[in-house]
């Protein structure tokens, strides 16, 4: 077991929000995510400039934030519609004195219900292979290994899990 350098993440109560994703909350996850891709990938991560918000709003998509009480944001994940029947999920992120928690299996469900709502049947991710834990939790929650779906420069690893009614 990791220890915990901020216990109070851990036992307050996280609420997860939909969100603008050009709000101030979605800003502050996607930079700490962006800084932590650009640490842990090699040669760094560039993410361009930004795209415009509407596949991440309704009622084409969403952007959720995680929050403490005090109102710190401490985790995001968007979905966006892919096709018709197909949905992706980007940008999970949570900070990481608030992993192990099981927040980002609760944003992972907030995001597949959101995904079902758009009516897809089947959602689809990609990930880095630095990202080692991302890529077993996705395994853990039911995920598949896919071939490449997308021109994702950054992407070494794609999975799909198909959204059965709930």
């Amino acid at each position: 077991m990791r220890p915990m350098t901020d216990p109070t993440l851990t036992i307050a109560p996280i609420d997860i929000t939909l969100v603008h994703p050009d709000s101030a909350p979605a800003r502050t996850c996607l930079a700490a995510y962006f800084g932590e891709l650009d640490r842990r990938f090699p040669g760094g991560f560039d993410p361009g400039p930004p795209g415009p918000p509407e596949p991440f709003l309704p009622p084409l998509g969403a952007f959720f934030v995680a929050t403490r009480p005090d109102g710190r944001p401490v985790a995001c994940v968007a979905v966006t519609r892919d096709t018709p029947a197909t949905a992706e999920i980007k940008r999970l992120w949570v900070a990481p004195a608030t992993r192990g928690t099981g927040l980002a299996r609760r944003l992972m469900a907030v995001a597949e219900d959101h995904a079902r709502h758009l009516g897809a049947v089947t959602a689809r991710l990609d990930t880095h292979v630095t990202l080692s834990e991302a890529i077993a939790f996705y395994r853990r929650e039911g995920w598949t290994d896919i071939p490449r779906y997308n021109d994702n420069p950054y992407a070494g690893h794609w999975f799909e899990k198909p959204l059965l009614p709930r």
